[in-house]
C-alpha cells in the first residue's frame, strides 16, 4: 500500500513540477543556473530520484522514506498553489 500512495504521490509531483514550470512565473527566471540544466529538465531528474528513492524505502518495508515524500508532497503542493495562483 505505501508502494502505491507513494507512487501516485509522485505523479501528483511530477504533474505539479511541469505546471509550475510551464507557468512562466517570474519567480522561475530568478531561479539559480543549475535550474536552466539540461533545458529545465535538471528538477525533473532530481524530482524522480526523490521519488525513486521513497518507492526503494517502500520496497523495504520502511515507512521513513514514504513519510518523508509525504511531507514534501504537501509542501511541495503549497507552493505549487502559491506559485500558480499568483501569490508569490
Amino acid at each position: 500500500m505505501a508502494i502505491l500512495i507513494t507512487f501516485l504521490l509522485g505523479i501528483g509531483n511530477f504533474a505539479l513540477h511541469r505546471a509550475v514550470m510551464d507557468s512562466g512565473h517570474p519567480l522561475l527566471g530568478r531561479m539559480p543556473r543549475f535550474y536552466h540544466a539540461l533545458g529545465g529538465r535538471f528538477t525533473m531528474v532530481l524530482e524522480f530520484l526523490l521519488l525513486v528513492a521513497a518507492l526503494m524505502f517502500a520496497a523495504q518495508d520502511n515507512v521513513s522514506g514514504p513519510i518523508a515524500y509525504v511531507v514534501y508532497s504537501v509542501l511541495n503542493s503549497f507552493s505549487a498553489w502559491l506559485i500558480l495562483t499568483d501569490r508569490v
